[in-house]
């Protein structure tokens, strides 16, 4: 299975995509491209190379969180003077059904984190945020070591938990 995980072009057929859950296949079929000509967020698909048939995608963009979500472990290493801690936010990641159950959103999820870590040393990123969808989705990132932020629905991974893990796979 050839992986090519690209930007998202006028060339993929987003109308036959589809997840099963309505917010995501919303906003793919009708706002991601707008999204990206607007310079919001960055989409990336998987297109099947045989088919041509979108496998998944997913979103990344900048945001911030405020200091006091993270978690003492992490703040007390941050200055104080920042009110709001810089962040990527992998807005959305999702599926399509014909492939679901078959590795497709860890390989989806491993290719954000891995180009949000590369980016992170010259755009400045402390970590990686998702906001999950429904528990389904919390329990999916929970299982890649993201972490519930304090008096949020938010989950991050920070920047040096990546840099510790793709150090070891190098």
């Amino acid at each position: 299975m050839k992986k090519q995980i690209e930007l998202l072009s006028k060339k993929h057929k987003r109308k036959e995509f589809e997840c099963g859950k309505e917010l995501l296949d919303n906003y793919f079929h009708n706002q991601a491209s707008q999204d990206v000509k607007r310079k919001l967020s960055a989409c990336f698909v998987w297109e099947d190379a045989d088919t041509g048939i979108l496998r998944g995608f997913y979103t990344l963009s900048n945001n911030s969180i405020p200091l006091n979500f993270i978690p003492d472990k992490w703040r007390k290493t941050l200055p104080r003077s920042y009110t709001s801690i810089p962040v990527t936010l992998l807005g959305r990641l999702a599926v399509d059904k014909r492939f679901q159950g078959k590795g497709v959103g860890q390989i989806l999820l491993i290719d954000a984190l891995k180009r949000s870590y590369n980016i992170s040393d010259k755009i400045g990123s402390f970590a990686v945020v998702v906001d999950p969808l429904d528990d389904e989705a919390e329990k999916f990132y929970e299982k890649y070591g993201f972490i519930k932020l304090p008096d949020s629905k938010k989950m991050f991974i920070v920047m040096q938990t990546l840099k510790d893990l793709f150090e070891k796979i190098i």
